[in-house]
C-alpha cells in the first residue's frame, strides 16, 4: 500500500489543518492538502494525505473510511497515480 490516501466527500467547509489533525488519529500525517479551484479557490470536495508509513496509511483507511467530518461520511482510499491529461 503506497502512503499516500485519497479522501473524498469532504465537506466544502474542511481546511488542510482539519484533515491533517483528524488523520493523526491513525499516525504521523506527513502532508494534508484540500484540492481547491483554481479560480474561485473553494473546495473541489476531496483532498490527499500522506501517512509517514505504509503501516500507518492501511491503519487510516481502516479507521477512518466512512467516518464524519464536519458532517459528511468521507471516503478513504489509496491515492492512483496521476494521469497526464492535456491542457486546453
Amino acid at each position: 500500500m503506497a502512503t499516500k490516501l485519497f479522501v473524498g466527500s469532504l465537506s466544502w467547509g474542511v481546511t488542510d489543518d482539519q484533515l491533517k489533525d483528524f488523520f493523526s488519529a491513525a499516525g504521523t500525517v506527513v502532508s494534508a492538502k484540500v484540492i481547491t479551484d483554481r479560480d474561485t479557490n473553494r473546495s473541489k470536495g476531496f483532498g490527499f494525505v500522506e501517512m509517514s508509513s505504509d503501516e500507518e496509511a492501511k491503519k487510516a483507511v481502516d479507521q477512518l473510511n466512512n467516518q464524519e467530518l464536519d458532517g459528511r461520511a468521507i471516503n478513504v482510499s489509496e491515492a492512483r497515480p496521476r494521469e497526464e491529461r492535456p491542457r486546453y
